[in-house]
Order: C-alpha cells, then sequence, then structure tokens
C-alpha cells in the first residue's frame, strides 16, 4: 500500500497560469514545498506523488487513450500490437510502458533525459523495460544511437511529453528515425498545438510531419487528457499513423525548423 501523500493546489491565482506554469505544494514533517507540475525530476523522487497528482486528483487518461488508438491503427493493417518492438520516448516512471506490458507488446525499450525517471521506474515497476537508457537525443552519439537501433524497435510512443519544451524538435526527429520503416508512431499534444497561430517550432514542425509523405495518420481522436487544478477539462489530441521513411535534415530546414 503506498503512502497518500498530502497534497494542495493554490487557490487565488492558478486560473491565470499557463499549463505549464501549474504548481502544488507538498506537505511534509519539514514544512511544505512548493514544486512546478513539470518539475519532473522533484516529483519522481517521491514515490507514488507522481500517480496521486496526475491520476489519482486530476485523472489522466492519455496513456491508455493513445495504447487504443494505437490498437485501433494496427487492427486495419492487420497487424498485432503484442508483436511490436516499442521505443517509449519519455518514459517517466513508466505509467505508458505499463499500458503496453497489458496489450503484451514484444519488447519495450524506455528512454528518458533524466536519470530520476530511471530511478523511480526501477525503483516502482522494476523489470518493466527490457532496456532503459537516460539519453538527450539533441547529442545523441553515433555509438548510442547505434545500441539504441540495435533493439529493432518498430514503433515509437510519447505520452504527455511533448511540447512545452520538454522533448525538442531535433530529438522527437531523431528518435522518429530510429525505428524501423513501416513503424508505428502514436502520440498526444495539447490540441492549441494545432493552431494555425502557434507558431513554436514543435507545433510547426507536428504539423508538417503530419501532412508528409514521412508519416501516414491512420487516427485522430480530440479527448480529455486530464482535469487541470481547477477541475476544468484540458483537452489533447491522440495521434497514431504509420512511418513511411525517415524525416531528412533538409525536410526541417525548408520548412523553416532546426533539425
Amino acid at each position: 500500500m503506498l503512502k497518500r501523500h498530502r497534497i494542495q493546489f493554490p487557490k487565488s491565482e492558478s486560473s491565470n497560469l499557463n499549463q505549464d506554469e501549474a504548481y502544488f505544494y507538498l506537505q511534509g514533517s519539514g514544512g511544505q514545498r512548493k514544486i512546478r507540475f513539470h518539475d519532473y525530476d522533484e516529483i519522481y523522487q517521491v514515490q507514488g506523488l507522481y500517480e496521486q497528482i496526475f491520476y489519482d486528483r486530476l485523472k489522466c487518461t492519455s496513456p491508455a487513450k493513445v495504447a487504443t488508438i494505437l490498437e485501433s491503427s494496427l487492427k486495419q493493417s492487420e497487424d498485432n500490437l503484442s508483436e511490436l518492438r516499442v521505443l517509449d520516448f519519455g518514459a517517466g516512471n513508466g505509467m505508458m510502458g505499463e499500458e503496453l506490458k497489458k496489450h503484451g507488446v514484444s519488447r519495450l525499450v524506455g528512454v528518458d533525459i533524466i536519470p530520476e525517471a530511471y530511478e523511480a521506474t526501477v525503483r516502482d515497476r522494476p523489470g518493466l523495460y527490457d532496456a532503459y537508457y537516460i539519453e538527450d537525443f539533441t547529442q545523441l552519439s553515433e555509438e548510442k544511437k547505434d545500441d539504441i537501433a540495435s533493439w529493432q524497435c518498430d514503433c515509437m510512443v510519447t505520452v504527455a511529453a511533448l511540447g512545452f519544451g520538454d522533448i525538442p524538435t531535433k530529438a522527437f526527429i531523431e528518435a522518429f528515425n530510429i525505428i524501423q520503416k513501416q513503424g508505428w508512431v502514436a502520440f498526444n499534444i495539447k490540441e492549441t498545438f494545432f493552431d494555425m497561430s502557434d507558431e513554436s517550432g514543435f507545433s510547426r514542425m507536428i504539423r508538417e510531419l503530419l501532412f508528409s509523405k514521412y508519416l501516414d495518420v491512420y487516427h485522430i481522436e480530440r479527448y480529455r487528457h486530464r482535469l487541470s487544478i481547477e477541475g476544468e477539462p484540458l483537452y489533447y489530441f491522440a495521434i497514431a499513423g504509420r512511418k513511411n521513411a525517415d524525416v531528412p535534415a533538409e525536410f526541417l530546414e525548408s520548412k523553416g525548423l532546426k533539425a
């Protein structure tokens, strides 16, 4: 039985904060500590805190939703989810990996940039991944790239890690290019990233990719990702498709995006 933590959401100014600026207070024996929702390194160090905030309190549904649309897409091609070798990019403490294991995926390789994510996974979900890498994909060495590619992953999933600067454009494309041709891709993004007025590099890259020859989209669905602190629904899009080819640096450069 995991310990229940005493957490408190702010009241007055919280409604004026952007999603990536939201925070909470963790009450402990040493007093209260203010932690931002995106301070994952701090959150992961406290066992059960991530799950209590995002899944128990804020009702996050994204791992189950992304797994469901991935399975639906595979059925359109008569492929089998249980045969996939999955690269879980931005794996965190293993919530998405745990969901995929329910479907019996063949191989599961985790990647994250912060050591605390790996440590939390080993602590809370030992043995879940066949391998787990702590790597910055914007500075991936050829040796490490070959090592990860040797798993021959034919699927990449990324859940609740895109946008907000968590995963840069270059890192996402690097991971996309590591999976095999005709491999599957499934991820979720905040609904506003589809808005043409959003000129951030990541938003533009996603829009360009979805309409490019490099990815065939099988499924796009708007859904409630989770609740805000105020109890309002936050909507995301879940997207699944099939890779046709690696994305070359020239493609991004032609769109005014940095590889």
